[in-house]
C-alpha cells in the first residue's frame, strides 16, 4: 500500500489532468474548419471526463477517468466545388466551437499555472523549514 499524497503528488496529478485537457483541447481546435463529404465522417470535438479521487479522508486528487467524443453535431455547408462534396454538393464542416476552445485552452492553461504555483510555494515553504533547523 502506498503512503499518503503529498502535496506535490496532488499538485503533480492536477497538472497532469490539465495536460490531457489542453491536448484535446488543441486536437479540436487543430480541426476546427475541417470538413468531410459525410456527416459521419466529420470530426467531433473530444472532451476528457475527470474524476475526484479520495485516498484518505480531507485528501482528494484527480484523475482522467476517459475522454469522450462531444455531441455537437458536424454542420452541412453547400458547397458543389469543393473536392470532398458528396452527391448533392454538401460537405460536412466539423462540430467544434473555435471560441469556446480558446476559452477552454486559457482556463486549462490558467489552471496549470495555478498548479505550478503551488508546487513553487511548497517548494519554498519547505526549503525555508529546513532552513530554521540550523
Amino acid at each position: 500500500m502506498a503512503g499518503p499524497l503529498s502535496i506535490y503528488d496532488i499538485a503533480g496529478r492536477a497538472m497532469s489532468a490539465q495536460l490531457v485537457r489542453l491536448n484535446t483541447t488543441a486536437s479540436n481546435l487543430a480541426n476546427a474548419g475541417s470538413v468531410s463529404g459525410t456527416k459521419e465522417g466529420a470530426y467531433r470535438a473530444i472532451k476528457p471526463v475527470f474524476r475526484t479521487v479520495t485516498e484518505a479522508p480531507g485528501v482528494a486528487t484527480v484523475r482522467v477517468e476517459s475522454v469522450v467524443t462531444s455531441s455537437a453535431e458536424p454542420t452541412k455547408r453547400h458547397e458543389p466545388d469543393h473536392p470532398l462534396a458528396d452527391k448533392n454538393g454538401d460537405v460536412w464542416e466539423a462540430g467544434v466551437d473555435s471560441a469556446a476552445e480558446l476559452v477552454e485552452m486559457i482556463e486549462t492553461a490558467r489552471q496549470y499555472q495555478n498548479n505550478v504555483q503551488v508546487l513553487q510555494t511548497a517548494k519554498s515553504l519547505t526549503l525555508d523549514t529546513l532552513r530554521l533547523g540550523r
